[in-house]
């Protein structure tokens, strides 16, 4: 029978213990060696994404455009990227052409209280040169050449596409010559809202062959930014 070691050499450690051919076997077998790992609590605290980054990731938003200011914020899905690269073009080649506006905004007439006034005051907010048929079309002039006019004169144009943009797209009314003249263009981003794309191409096939930026995706908010970092030609761009 093994003998205990305690008395010549002293069981104050949990290495005396193991060493010793008495002790390390008792308790059915299982040697006083063992002893649970000890964690860093820091290990927890840096692996935790940060919420706005979890949110991005989440989403597949993990790119920064070419287009972006240092240090922005923004991340992009490769989709929203190649969707936007062509219409960043065309801002660069029309960036200079004097007296323009940053964006012209297409919507429906029955929007024009509600989604599209929201849309039109997040891109000011934002520091964003807006065509809007609500402030820019004076009393007693022709409606539809203010409209000609403020196409011709922006860097690019955006679609609000909403349930009441598609009916009247469908009875071909002012919103239906806008649209028109902006798909012969590459200046064009859709931006769909409390619709789907499905619906779109039921409506406008042609129109609902563009990729453009989406709510179901992505907040309002969110979108706004996007367009002004995509209208911003002035400023020292992301590396």
């Amino acid at each position: 029978m093994a003998r205990c070691t305690a008395p010549s050499r002293g069981h104050r450690t949990a290495s005396g213990r193991a060493n010793c051919p008495a002790c390390s076997n008792r308790y059915g077998g299982y040697s006083s060696r063992y002893s649970y790992p000890s964690y860093d609590s820091s290990y927890f605290i840096n692996s935790r994404p940060s919420s706005s980054g979890n949110y991005n990731s989440s989403k597949g938003r993990t790119r920064k455009a070419s287009w972006s200011k240092s240090g922005s914020t923004i991340y992009y899905t490769s989709a929203e990227i190649n969707t936007l690269t062509p219409v960043r073009k065309v801002v660069e080649k029309r960036a200079d052409k004097p007296d323009i506006r940053d964006i012209f905004l297409c919507h429906a007439w029955d929007d024009r209280k509600e989604s599209a006034t929201e849309l039109y005051d997040l891109l000011k907010s934002n520091g964003v040169n807006v065509w809007f048929s609500e402030k820019d079309i004076p009393l007693g002039t022709s409606f539809l050449r203010e409209i000609d006019k403020g196409l011709a004169k922006s860097k690019i144009g955006i679609v609000l596409v909403t349930p009441s943009f598609l009916k009247r797209v469908q009875n071909e009314g002012v919103a239906e010559k806008e649209l028109s003249a902006l798909l012969a263009t590459d200046q064009l981003v859709p931006i769909v809202h409390n619709t789907t794309y499905d619906e779109l191409r039921d409506v406008s096939p042609l129109l609902g062959s563009r990729n453009g930026l989406d709510t179901q995706e992505d907040t309002m908010e969110n979108i706004a930014k996007k367009l002004a970092e995509l209208i911003t030609v002035n400023e020292k761009i992301y590396s």
